[in-house]
């Protein structure tokens, strides 16, 4: 199965611009449900590069419960690809969860200039990394990420690391790039590694 079937996005920047376009809500947050409504959630790479670059946003990664919440997200698309489903079903309690606005509006700006940096550096390569039995390898180890996640809050910056990890998860599905996949692959290793040492 091919992620490029369903590609929605452009890339990393074209991901910033939908997220700052989503609804503006009265009550200054941005609901998770607005924001994946509004960078499309018909494809695993995009379900995964939602909640990566969430985490990895300064400002709002670092929010109590907010890594617990992506993780929630990564468990439920990758538990459903696993078993085989093409179309993802999320919960409403999940989809109504929210950060702040104005958090959100920061981060993204600040996110604004590497973005369009990280978006020259993609392109098709190491393929069979992305596609088919590699895109149900990446589904297994993200899996296993989101169920480190939690532990990762009483970690200071790990949770940032499972989240750059999940967006270059993301970024090598929409991209085609097994590249970036296996890189993320070694950085998946080094941060729950040393979350394991600091714990034990």
């Amino acid at each position: 199965m091919s992620e490029r079937e369903h590609q929605e996005l452009a890339g990393l920047a074209h991901l910033l611009e939908r997220i700052e376009q989503a609804p503006r809500r009265d009550n200054g947050r941005a609901q998770l449900g607005d924001l994946l409504a509004s960078v499309g959630q018909g494809s695993f790479g995009t379900l995964l590069l939602v909640p990566g670059v969430i985490t990895l946003f300064p400002l709002v990664g670092d929010i109590p419960g907010v890594p617990t919440l992506m993780a929630l997200l990564v468990l439920l698309v990758a538990g459903q690809l696993l078993i085989g489903r093409r179309t993802f079903w999320l919960p409403q309690w999940l989809l109504k969860r929210s950060v702040s606005r104005a958090k959100l509006d920061k981060a993204v700006a600040w996110m604004r200039k590497p973005a369009r940096a990280i978006d020259r550096l993609l392109k098709p390569r190491l393929p069979w990394l992305t596609q088919r039995a590699g895109t149900y390898l990446i589904a297994i180890v993200c899996f296993l990420i989101a169920l480190a996640m939690p532990l990762m809050e009483v970690v200071p910056f790990s949770a940032n690391g499972a989240g750059l990890a999940l967006m270059m998860f993301g970024l090598s599905l929409m991209a085609n790039d097994g590249l970036w996949a296996l890189l993320a692959l070694i950085l998946t290793g080094g941060t729950v590694g040393g979350v394991a040492y600091t714990l034990l």
